[in-house]
């Protein structure tokens, strides 16, 4: 599970004719920690955090928006010509230039390779997953993404494991994948809630490695310089006590 921040990239209106009256600045934040909203949120944002949060939470940077699967990013520019709708099915003429839009428009917001002559040579759209309130005349755009893992609310025991994987991979860089569950204690693996059944396993180091705690190459598994970080900061936050029960 996954910490989720919605950023203000930018505004689709005039903002100077028409500013935000919620007062929104380039680069505002608010996160969803796992348990708890932090930052300013006004009410039009609140549809949008409810329908991306959710998704992001659960399936962090796996995420992508369906649009990103669309051919017609790869297509060329186009104009209505009727004659030639016995080849196409509807009536379209390829138009051997480019065309650049207006700001403040919808064309202006595309992704910067698509819809072009000749087209983009490589299927790499990959969509942001920004979303726009609902004020047409200001249009605040906010950009979602998954950041970190969640060490909150349902999440914590789940994290928790994720930090004891760490220790017990630090030591032992290139680690095979089937070989870590021989790292940890029957009681570990089957007594300690949530356990570390195989395919439990596998979810919490698939996130490890999303967010650059791991490097996982060929089948075999390292802690990163980032992942040692994270560790530490864990290590510093919690009691003498849990550190012995955490064996870590």
């Amino acid at each position: 599970m996954y910490k989720v921040k919605a950023t203000v990239i930018s505004f689709s209106g005039n903002v100077e004719k028409y500013p935000c009256h919620f007062g929104y600045q380039i680069g505002d934040e608010i996160i969803f920690d796992g348990e708890k909203m932090i930052g300013r949120i006004c009410t039009q944002i609140l549809p949008l955090l409810g329908k991306y949060v959710p998704i992001l939470h659960s399936a962090g940077p796996r995420y992508i928006e369906p649009m990103s699967y669309y051919p017609f990013w790869y297509a060329p520019p186009s104009a209505s010509d009727p004659g030639r709708k016995k080849y196409d099915g509807v009536g379209f003429r390829i138009v051997k230039e480019n065309v650049v839009e207006p700001k403040y428009t919808l064309g202006s917001m595309s992704p910067p390779t698509a819809f072009k002559y000749p087209p983009h040579d490589k299927r790499d759209i990959r969509m942001d997953i920004t979303a726009r309130c609902d004020d047409l005349r200001t249009g605040v755009n906010f950009k979602f993404e998954a950041f970190d893992l969640s060490d909150k609310g349902d999440a914590i025991p789940y994290f928790r494991k994720q930090m004891v994987i760490l220790s017990r991979l630090l030591p032992k860089p290139g680690i095979k994948v089937d070989k870590i569950r021989n790292e940890f204690s029957e009681a570990q693996l089957d007594e300690i809630y949530p356990g570390l059944y195989p395919v439990l396993m596998e979810v919490l180091i698939e996130d490890l490695g999303l967010m650059g705690y791991l490097d996982i190459q060929n089948g075999r598994v390292s802690v990163t310089k980032k992942g040692e970080k994270k560790l530490r900061e864990f290590k510093t936050s919690i009691t003498e006590e849990e550190k012995e029960a955490l064996e870590i």
